[in-house]
């Protein structure tokens, strides 16, 4: 009955002889934020959604990205897969023990083929395309081409990264040229 709460990951009740229970309790650790609609919840690595209040939330001082596109009603295998992805392109960018994922605010994970990313940069955020793999390795190309790009395409928002040999620049609005009437 206790492993039934969402924040019990395992429970083992041991009775000791003549009149006393031993309980013993593994507490579900949350590894990211979970948006979904307005709501805001805590996710585990197994994909269990996770309820608190928002003043408890506030009180525990918890700092992760926000997950987003990951419908907590869609089952929870799917959702452990997802979160596996996650888990495995956060660690990823930390690798090289430069604590990359601390610039990370928000992780949308609607397409399993393509974990993107939004990241401040030069005082407005952006949105990285990282695809499924390679993650460290994307990351390093967009740091070292990023101030570059940033100078060059004020207006840009968004840079996907799956390609090997090329990325996308997006920009907010459309770039006037000289010479367009």
């Amino acid at each position: 009955e206790l492993e039934s709460m969402p924040w019990v990951k395992s429970a083992t009740v041991m009775r000791i002889l003549p009149d006393r229970l031993r309980v013993s309790i593994v507490e579900r650790k949350p590894v990211a934020f979970l948006q979904s609609g307005s709501r805001i919840s805590l996710i585990d690595a197994q994909g269990i959604v996770l309820h608190l209040t928002p003043e408890a939330m506030a009180r525990e001082h918890f700092s992760f990205p926000v997950i987003t596109g990951l419908d907590p009603h869609i089952p929870q295998k799917m959702r452990a897969k997802r979160m596996q992805l996650y888990l495995k392109f956060m660690a990823a960018l930390d690798s090289g023990g430069q604590r990359i994922s601390r610039q990370i605010s928000e992780v949308d994970l609607s397409d399993p083929e393509d974990v993107r990313a939004s990241l401040t940069t030069g005082g407005r955020d952006l949105l990285l395309h990282f695809g499924r793999e390679d993650f460290l390795a994307r990351y390093q190309r967009y740091a070292a081409n990023i101030k570059g790009w940033l100078a060059q395409y004020p207006a840009l928002s968004a840079v996907d990264l799956r390609y090997n040999n090329q990325v996308v620049l997006t920009m907010s609005h459309p770039v006037a040229t000289q010479g367009d009437d």
